[in-house]
């Protein structure tokens, strides 16, 4: 299942090393997020290998734009979610350019024309 979330970067957790059974080493790093949307939630996601050193380029307080995966797996009769961003961008929030003003009719000249009798 592949999800978009967007939202502010609140907080970057340490990063974290480790080996796996094989003698493989891996790394991984968690950042919460904050939604801006009626009701905000706090999402927590990882990135693990080289995703890690992609999270560096954010501070908190960034918007982020985070393309997750997210998968449930069972241990000892729990069920255990894991949210990992496979890419990260930075909401673009560009300035757009104000709207021009309204047009404004002559309602004025209307409302003078003493012979501006309705036709019925």
């Amino acid at each position: 299942m592949s999800v978009e979330l967007k939202g502010r970067m609140i907080k970057k957790l340490p990063v974290v090393n480790g080996e796996s059974r094989n003698g493989n080493k891996w790394e991984k790093q968690e950042f919460v997020i904050e939604t801006e949307e009626q009701y905000p939630k706090k999402v927590c996601i990882s990135v693990w290998g080289d995703r890690v050193r992609e999270l560096e380029k954010f501070q908190e307080g960034d918007m982020v734009v985070a393309s997750v995966n997210i998968e449930s797996r069972e241990y000892n009769e729990r069920w255990y979610t894991d949210i990992r961003a496979w890419r990260l961008q930075r909401e673009e929030t560009g300035n757009l350019p104000p709207l021009p003003p309204e047009a404004q009719s002559d309602d004025s000249a209307m409302m003078d024309d003493p012979a501006g009798d309705l036709p019925f």
